[in-house]
């Protein structure tokens, strides 16, 4: 609207201006032009004045009576027809004539004065349009420059101002203040805003209590049942601050549960032994044992990362729901009961074992007496029942050893023999024990290890124990006239022994529960034998040792039972 209102103005006495100019350089400057050409046939020619002479001056003059535009000029022009047409008339004298002359040149002076005085009123009137005109452009230009000046000053903040707040209220609400309220005057679009932005923050401040309630019942619900546990519960946020600790967990700890919650558990461990072991980043899956109401207890120890959903932007902009890590949760579970009930079943399978033990080897020694023919001759029936009793004793005498073993280990009772052995001659030992088994089958042994390797620190009954059991399960699942191959080699800064068959392999939903007691893969029953602890026992043994043990089977492709044990460095 300046803009527009400065140019009208300015538009108006522009035009004014140049109408003015138009009016000079047209109307005075045509009747200066028409007396300069009819002075200048008058005193171009002698008098009298020829026929056409007279004429071309008649015909300026008449167009001269046409532009009159000043006062007195009309009647100039009049006085001046008069006088030429009385000089040119017919009858008139030379004197008489040069007196009309003269006032005809009178006559045009006259006119020639009218236009020249109204060219110098016209052009003083111009300037002082000029002059009108640009005191009015100026004023004008200054009202426009204050009105554009304060607007631009005072704009920027009548924009910028309520938007300044809008942001600080966005910022507010991103903070979870819900409490706030903008107030603009008027009814522009800033306060129809303001007043939907203040609906919304008291829906959100609506929402957030009747929400907060709920959680803080939720939290309250949560607090009673962790703290009703039998279970000793730990939670840490992600910056190791206690946040809750349960009554069994300050009873274990010996600390006072409510002191020690929003405390940083990295200063509280330097004080406590306990909550060191219980937070230390590797811990083995060892019960831990903690003397609690006057006794030995055992708990187990279970490390639970915290995740927490949280909205990120990734490289699209749209909100992606991902997970962060909020913290750590420790539960020391009692398992006393359990361990106390395994005990005792270690205790009666030992004691069973050991009890069964004489018995059985005192059938076989019966049964070795019957096979003498001194003793008396058997028919062909009775040769093949003693066979089966005795294969069946042989089966029953390695059970029990199998549990007495079991039972050594996890009683703390298994006695290991350290001595430096050559792990080639450890293999062929193994392979010596089963040699006869495996010729009955017609299957090759076969040993890849060169001379010279390594010594190993470990119990060679033990060990070669190990490579027995793994050599018998893979004669047992092995078709006749097959190949059975033992090797021994130095792989990653240990020595590595594997026995390797090429019978129809292992399921892979069986290979890692091989190693558990009292395990076996479920088989069509032609080669189920065995009581499952052959295997765990192997762990244990390797283990003790200091060693790793694992499988690699395929279906179609047999089997390979591996485990590695240091070298003498």
């Amino acid at each position: 609207m300046v803009v527009l209102f400065f140019g009208g103005i300015s538009l108006y006495y522009v035009a004014q201006i140049s109408a003015d100019a138009k009016v000079i350089l047209k109307d005075n400057y045509e009747s200066l032009k028409l007396l300069r050409t009819m002075r200048t046939l008058l005193d171009n020619n002698q008098l009298p004045l020829s026929a056409s002479m007279a004429n071309q001056f008649s015909v300026e003059l008449q167009r001269e009576e046409k532009n009159v535009t000043e006062k007195g000029e009309a009647e100039a022009v009049a006085e001046l027809k008069n006088t030429f047409e009385r000089m040119t008339a017919a009858g008139t004298g030379q004197a008489e004539a040069s007196l009309m002359l003269k006032q005809v040149h009178r006559q045009l002076r006259l006119i020639d004065e009218l236009n020249m005085n109204a060219i110098v009123r016209k052009n003083d009137s111009a300037q002082r349009g000029v002059e009108k005109a640009t005191t009015y452009l100026i004023f004008a230009a200054s009202i426009c420059f204050l009105i554009l000046f304060s607007f631009v000053v005072n704009f920027p903040s009548f924009v910028a101002n309520p938007l300044r707040e809008f942001s600080e209220a966005i910022k507010g609400i991103s903070q979870k203040n819900y409490k706030q309220h903008l107030e603009f005057k008027g009814t522009d679009e800033f306060a129809e805003l303001a007043v939907e932005f203040n609906t919304m923050a008291a829906q959100l401040n609506k929402w957030e209590n009747s929400n907060l309630a709920k959680i803080q019942s939720e939290k309250l619900r949560i607090e009673a049942i962790i703290e009703q546990m039998k279970d000793g519960i730990i939670g840490l946020d992600e910056k190791q601050d206690i946040l809750f600790f349960n009554k069994v967990a300050g009873q274990l700890l010996n600390l006072d549960p409510h002191a020690v919650v929003g405390t940083n558990a990295a200063e509280l461990r330097k004080r406590n032994d306990l909550l060191n072991r219980i937070l230390q980043e590797h811990t083995d899956d060892k019960p831990m044992k903690i003397y609690t109401d006057y006794k030995e207890s055992y708990f187990q120890l279970e490390r639970r990362e915290i995740m927490m959903p949280v909205l990120e932007e990734l490289n699209d902009p749209a909100l992606v729901q991902t997970e962060r890590a909020a913290g750590e949760v420790f539960i020391l579970k009692n398992i006393t009961q359990f361990k106390e009930l395994d005990e005792a079943k270690t205790n009666f399978i030992a004691t069973v074992s050991h009890e069964l033990k004489t018995p059985i080897s005192a059938i076989k020694m019966s049964l070795k007496l019957m096979d003498d023919e001194r003793v008396g001759l058997m028919n062909a029936e009775q040769k093949e029942l003693v066979q089966h009793i005795k294969e069946d004793c042989n089966r029953l005498l390695k059970i029990t050893s199998e549990l007495l073993d079991l039972a050594q280990v996890e009683t703390g009772n298994l006695q290991l023999k350290f001595v430096d052995a050559d792990p080639r001659e450890i293999a062929i030992y193994a392979m010596d024990a089963v040699r006869f088994q495996a010729g009955q089958k017609s299957i090759e042994l076969e040993l890849i290890s060169r001379k010279n390797l390594p010594q190993v620190r470990v119990d060679i009954e033990k060990t070669a124990w190990v490579l027995v059991n793994f050599l018998s399960n893979a004669l047992r699942y092995s078709a006749e006239k097959s190949k059975i191959v033992v090797q021994v080699i130095e792989n990653n800064g240990g020595m590595e022994f594997s026995v390797r068959d090429f019978g129809k392999g292992i399921e892979e939903q069986y290979q890692q529960r091989l190693f558990d007691k009292y395990f076996q893969v479920p088989t069509d029953g032609s080669n189920k034998s065995g009581s499952g602890l052959g295997l765990a026992i192997s762990k244990d043994f390797i283990v003790a040792e200091g060693g790793t043990i694992w499988v690699e089977s395929a279906i179609g492709e047999g089997s390979r039972f591996c485990f590695s044990l240091p070298v003498i460095g």
